[in-house]
């Protein structure tokens, strides 16, 4: 019998380049005080081994949601979502575009193929802090995420 006290975190996967971005993202949900873990990668290969739990990510838990940067190496963003979202075992995974562009056309493509939302990076510190702390609280408290582990019942 499980305890309300056992509350699962919800596993999320930062795919972002820029320290300074991650250590932002960092900060800002921790000060949201949300319960996750922050798992990070720095480029869309590592992401996808990560998103598969392959090669040196072997074994690490599915994520509960990606929160995907579109400037990345190895593989960029797009391609990452296309991806997930093409692979019948991944494509249930949220997948958040968190970026600094805000272009319309990038905006359409993202949604034309499955991306779950789109949001523009704000360049100032303190937008930026606000705008992790809404989508956790957003994707962390109001959202009812799927579990990975639902068609194994």
């Amino acid at each position: 019998m499980s305890s309300l006290l056992e509350i699962k975190p919800v596993e999320i996967l930062l795919v972002k380049d820029n320290p300074v971005d991650i250590r932002m993202t960092k900060e800002a949900f921790k000060d949201a005080r949300l319960i996750n873990n922050l798992n990070i990668v720095t480029d869309g290969e590592a992401a996808i081994e990560y998103v598969r739990s392959t090669g040196p990510c072997k074994g690490v838990e599915r994520p509960d949601l990606v929160l995907l940067d579109l400037n990345l190496a190895k593989k960029d963003g797009w391609e990452v979502l296309e991806e997930i979202k093409t692979d019948d075992e991944l494509k249930s995974i949220p997948v958040a575009i968190l970026t600094a562009s805000d272009e319309m056309d990038d905006v359409k493509h993202a949604y034309a193929h499955m991306a779950s939302c789109y949001i523009t990076k704000p360049i100032e510190l303190e937008k930026f802090l606000d705008v992790v702390t809404q989508m956790g609280d957003f994707w962390l408290s109001v959202v009812k995420l799927p579990s990975p582990h639902e068609s194994d019942k």
